[in-house]
């Protein structure tokens, strides 16, 4: 018989929480939503021109994510004022940023919206999401969501968040033996330390860089840690490998005990916004005023190397109630708003090579839609 573990056990409560929730919310197609509503009507979006949309299928790591110019597009007030609440798992995390800054900055409110930034559990928010309570979540197309869709629930991924700056090394540490070296790895057998159990996107990544040497999701072992230990127990011996963020990478980096193998695929965002049935189908205009608060505060803010800037970094250090000198620490992400094809594919891939999925995977037309963010800078298909 098999035995669950204890992360098999939260995706299968979490997955049935949201197949649950479906059951209440999807057949309530009020307000001319849903798949059989008229076409939106795309129009050309003042200084978001060819740049501001690039190729879903371009995944080149030197691909330069989508800009519009400062301060575009611009606002468009709703008729009336939308209280929007979004789940996300953390208000620390430098990727979440963004959001509190259109908070902070009033981009939001420009577009008649209140919007509440709400701390929960991604395995918390998802049933909320599900149901209606929470309008929209900060998070990713991790197994509980796949299995959520997969089961009838309408939830899509609108949006992404970052991908890694090319010279940051978050991602997959091994400690060497003697006779290794970062070019040569046998991780077949190791155990891995990580916050992130086998249900994440990053799982994905981690797959590619552990196959590369040998191991695989299927050939190593997890131990989930918490973010004060992971780093203890690599440098105690407690684990052979772990997975690494920024900044805690920098407390290696440089000794040569230590071998970095790879992280996030550069270009490539692995996460961001979460509608649910509200902003996809109910109300898609505020869906798309969300949109362009985030997107233009990208461009105003986060369209480059945004940590060259002294004061804005003081700004966010404040905002994430971090360290500053923490935050200089690490280079800028590359903020993207932008989901590349094929991701959601890849995600489920490495889910059912981890052992924690099984059966018809979700179609990425099932999962995505580029269709919002590309009304709020004037893209038409």
């Amino acid at each position: 018989m098999r035995t669950r573990t204890p992360f098999t056990r939260t995706v299968v409560l979490v997955a049935v929480s949201l197949l649950g929730a479906a059951g209440c919310a999807g057949n309530d197609t009020s307000d001319g939503g849903g798949a059989d509503a008229a076409p939106r009507t795309v129009k050309p979006v003042a200084g978001c021109g060819t740049g501001s949309w690039t190729d879903p299928a371009d995944l080149a790591p030197a691909r330069k994510p989508a800009r519009c110019d400062k301060g575009a597009p611009a606002a468009r007030p709703l008729a009336k004022k939308r209280k929007i609440i979004l789940a996300t798992g953390t208000l620390s995390a430098e990727y979440v940023a963004p959001l509190q800054v259109a908070v902070a900055k009033g981009e939001f409110a420009k577009e008649g919206l209140d919007v509440q930034l709400k701390v929960l559990p991604t395995p918390d928010a998802l049933p909320l999401l599900a149901k209606g309570d929470v309008d929209a979540q900060w998070a990713a197309p991790e197994v509980a969501v796949m299995n959520g869709i997969n089961g009838g629930f309408d939830i899509k991924w609108v949006a992404g968040n970052f991908s890694p700056d090319p010279t940051s090394k978050s991602g997959l540490w091994v400690r060497l033996k003697d006779g290794e070296s970062a070019d040569h790895v046998d991780m077949a057998g190791r155990k891995l330390g990580t916050m992130i159990g086998k249900g994440s996107v990053i799982a994905y990544p981690m797959d590619t860089s552990l196959k590369k040497h040998g191991g695989g999701l299927d050939k190593i072992s997890f131990q989930q840690l918490g973010s004060a230990d992971v780093l203890t127990a690599l440098q105690n011996g407690g684990v052979d490998s772990a997975w690494l963020l920024d900044p805690i990478w920098r407390k290696v980096d440089g000794d040569k005990k230590y071998a970095f193998l790879g992280g996030q695929p550069l270009g490539e965002p692995l996460g961001g916004l979460l509608f649910g049935p509200t902003l996809l189908n109910k109300d898609p205009d505020a869906g798309v005023a969300f949109l362009r608060a985030y997107i233009r505060t990208v461009n105003t803010y986060f369209a480059g190397d945004y940590k060259s800037d002294p004061a804005f970094v003081t700004e966010l250090a404040g905002l994430m109630k971090t360290d500053e000198a923490t935050l200089r620490s690490t280079p800028s992400m590359r903020m993207d708003w932008e989901i590349r094809k094929g991701t959601t594919d890849r995600v489920q891939k490495a889910y059912a090579d981890s052992g924690v999925s099984s059966g018809t995977p979700v179609p990425e037309e099932k999962a995505v839609d580029r269709a919002m963010y590309g009304e709020a800078v004037g893209h038409k298909p």
